[in-house]
């Protein structure tokens, strides 16, 4: 009865168990929830302290969001123990993941960090911790360590600056496809068993963050027939649905994918259909997406920083302006 095994097996089964039926990252928000209230009140302040204005506030929030993903997915992930019969791609899925974060990162530090002095050791230590992230089997560190250096030397050698909001939604979607894969190695969920609290949670920023894609490049036209317009609405609608609800069922990865596919498309068909669109609203939706994504992989810091960003923009009347996309 106390064997070590059935006292590690006991212990376990009781976490797994609990984690089906208790959405941490949703008790977790609730618990912070008065911290996110300060933020909010205090945003001007905190923005002024950190040296964010209005013209440089989207490129820094967007760096930091970055950092921190980078960090999340090295530091949270790791339990190689769960991959399923050693056969799963998250492995270079986490790497694909990093080389673009780590692009990303180099593109905009280029000119203002040097790799010279103490940085040196800084690097040094992320390669240490990247290294260690991945030890389920021998070729794991030069993964994970070789996705990172090529996609930071790429950042610091391009022309030009990634850009910004397309690079952080690409991020964001990645990681939370890579939470739907193996929802246990991130602990977001345990046994791939998710609950529809976190179902809902995931496609609401698979959502907005698509919904912000389509605002941002599709140019309002006013050229679509109102009665085709109204039909083809209609059938986006349906299939958006149908999705959603296989989605619920299944947690299957394709699906969701598929759904975010089919809102894109819902969502063009509204931006393309009216004659202007806010130029506003899609920087508040890739605000909202930020502070859901902290959400999910209970990150406060990532929240704060969506809502400093949020605080900053206009966003009077934005459920209004944004009822048209559905």
């Amino acid at each position: 009865m106390f064997e070590d095994a059935i006292i590690v097996q006991s212990a376990l089964s009781a976490f797994n168990n609990a984690a089906l039926v208790a959405p941490a990252f949703l008790w977790s928000a609730i618990l912070t929830l008065p911290l996110y209230v300060l933020v909010w009140a205090f945003a001007d302040k905190i923005a002024g302290k950190l040296g964010w204005t209005h013209a440089n506030i989207l490129k820094r929030a967007s760096l930091w969001v970055a950092v921190i993903t980078f960090g999340w997915i090295v530091l949270f992930g790791g339990n190689y123990g769960v991959l399923r019969d050693n056969t799963s791609a998250l492995p270079f899925m986490i790497a694909a993941i990093i080389f673009v974060i780590s692009m990303f990162i180099g593109s905009h530090t280029k000119h203002d960090i040097s790799l010279k002095g103490k940085n040196s050791y800084y690097i040094a230590l992320i390669i240490a911790a990247l290294a260690l992230s991945d030890m389920h089997a021998w070729w794991g560190p030069f993964l994970q360590v070789g996705a990172a250096l090529s996609g930071f030397f790429l950042g610091r050698t391009a022309k030009s600056e990634m850009r910004s909001v397309p690079g952080i939604l690409l991020i964001i979607l990645a990681t939370t496809t890579a939470l739907l894969m193996q929802p246990e190695f991130f602990r977001f969920g345990q046994l791939g068993n998710l609950t529809w609290i976190h179902l809902i949670a995931v496609m609401l920023v698979g959502m907005l963050a698509v919904a912000t894609i389509a605002i941002r490049n599709i140019i309002p036209m006013s050229k679509i027939h109102q009665s085709a317009y109204v039909k083809l609405k209609w059938m986006a609608r349906f299939v958006v649905m149908l999705g959603f609800a296989v989605f619920m069922m299944t947690e299957s990865v394709p699906v969701f994918l598929g759904t975010l596919g089919a809102m894109f498309v819902l969502f063009a068909l509204s931006v393309w259909h009216s004659a202007k669109t806010n130029v506003v609203l899609p920087d508040n939706l890739y605000a909202m997406t930020i502070i859901l994504f902290g959400l999910i992989i209970t990150m406060p810091v990532m929240c704060a920083i969506g809502i400093i960003y949020l605080v900053s923009l206009p966003h009077d009347k934005l459920w209004a302006e944004s009822k048209y996309l559905l």
